[in-house]
């Protein structure tokens, strides 16, 4: 049997590694995805590299700007593996946001990916809330300025100019994933129940019910 000091390591380390965990790791120069496969794997299957061209890791139309008509006044267009194949195993993927004046990219969070955001054009209130005591970080970002949102908080995007804004944003995942918080409670399908609802927003069902029309008629 294996001396103790030997095993607790072990142990330790079993227990500990998942929390390492993200994005499958690359054992080879890439894996460019290959999106029409039928294998279900954790990310994507490879294409095989003999028939990889250059397009696999390239993406155009990130200078033109997102169509912002629309409610919230945003647009994101986003550059995963999904349309960027090379993207495959590297753990990274890239978006650009459009706000119109006004315009909101509300409450959400990405389950797999940390977000670094730099402002190219115009004003940005953004900010996050903590998982612990829900506390809220927020700050007004300028032209040039950079805020990170920790992985799997909520946080926010709103423009509070009276000009149009541009940011990009960098995420650690080929595939970060976005739960738009007000969208998955109340536009769930098929529906939360209302008395679920109302309870935990100390609302009537009235008002639950008429929220639920709002998101479910939106997804």
């Amino acid at each position: 049997m294996a001396p103790s000091f030997l095993f607790l390591p072990l142990f330790a380390l079993l227990v500990i590694s998942p929390a390492f965990g993200s994005d499958p790791s690359q054992l080879q120069d890439f894996c460019v995805a290959d999106n029409s496969s039928q294998v279900f794997v954790n990310g994507f299957v490879c294409k095989n590299p003999n028939v990889v061209t250059v397009n696999d890791f390239f993406f155009s139309g990130l200078d033109k700007a997102g169509n912002t008509n629309n409610k919230l006044g945003s647009s994101v267009t986003a550059v995963a593996v999904n349309n960027l194949p090379g993207l495959n195993t590297l753990g990274i993927s890239l978006a650009r946001l459009d706000f119109a004046p006004g315009g909101l990219v509300p409450p959400h969070y990405h389950p797999r990916a940390t977000e670094i955001l730099v402002v190219l054009e115009g004003t940005l209130y953004v900010g996050f809330v903590t998982s612990t005591n829900n506390q809220l970080f927020t700050k007004v970002l300028n032209k040039g300025d950079v805020f990170v949102f920790p992985q799997g908080l909520i946080h926010f995007q709103y423009n509070q100019g009276w000009t149009n804004a541009v940011a990009l944003s960098g995420l650690s995942s080929q595939n970060p994933g976005v739960v738009f918080v007000a969208n998955a409670v109340f536009g769930a399908n098929p529906p939360i129940s209302d008395d679920v609802l109302a309870k935990a927003f100390q609302l009537d069902k009235k008002t639950i019910d008429w929220l639920q029309a709002q998101f479910t008629a939106a997804n």
